[in-house]
C-alpha cells in the first residue's frame, strides 16, 4: 500500500496528499488518508463524515474525468477545520442536482453539502479542485 505523502503548510499544520488510479477503490485508500490526518490532528470527530465527503468527491472523479490518476489533499487551514479535495484534469464543474427516486446514483453533491460547513470548485490552469470543509470544536 503507498504511504501517505506530507507537506509542510504556513499555518505550521501539515497536509497530507497522494495520487491515486482513477478507480472506484481509490475510495478506501481515501478513507485511510483521511482517517490518518484527522487523527493526528486530533480531530477523530471529523473522521466519519470526512470518509463520507472523500468517498463521494472520489467517486464524482472517477467517473467523470477522464485520466488515469486523482489526488486526494487534506489540508487542515484552521485549528478545528479540515478540507477534503480531489483534484482531477477535468474543467468539467461539477452541478448538484436533484436525483429522481428510481436512480442509483445522483445524490453525492446533497450528502458532501449536507455533511460540510462549506464546499466549493476551485478551477485550475490544468483541471479543477472539488473541496469541502469540516468543521469541529476548536
Amino acid at each position: 500500500m503507498p504511504q501517505p505523502t506530507t507537506r509542510a503548510r504556513q499555518t505550521g499544520h501539515p497536509g497530507y496528499s497522494e495520487t491515486l488510479p482513477r478507480q472506484p477503490e481509490s475510495a478506501a485508500t481515501a478513507r485511510r488518508l483521511l482517517r490518518t490526518a484527522c487523527a493526528v490532528w486530533g480531530l477523530d470527530a471529523l473522521a466519519e463524515d470526512g470518509a463520507l465527503i472523500v468517498s463521494e468527491l472520489v467517486a464524482n472523479a472517477v467517473q467523470h474525468a477522464r485520466r488515469e490518476s486523482i489526488r486526494v489533499v487534506i489540508d487542515r487551514p484552521g485549528a478545528a477545520r479540515v478540507r477534503v479535495g480531489v483534484a482531477d484534469l477535468s474543467r468539467a464543474r461539477p452541478v448538484q442536482r436533484e436525483a429522481d427516486d428510481s436512480e442509483e446514483g445522483g445524490r453525492g453533491l446533497r450528502l458532501v453539502a449536507a455533511l460540510a460547513a462549506d464546499w466549493g470548485t476551485d478551477e485550475r490552469r490544468w483541471g479543477k479542485i472539488v473541496w469541502a470543509d469540516l468543521e469541529g470544536r476548536g
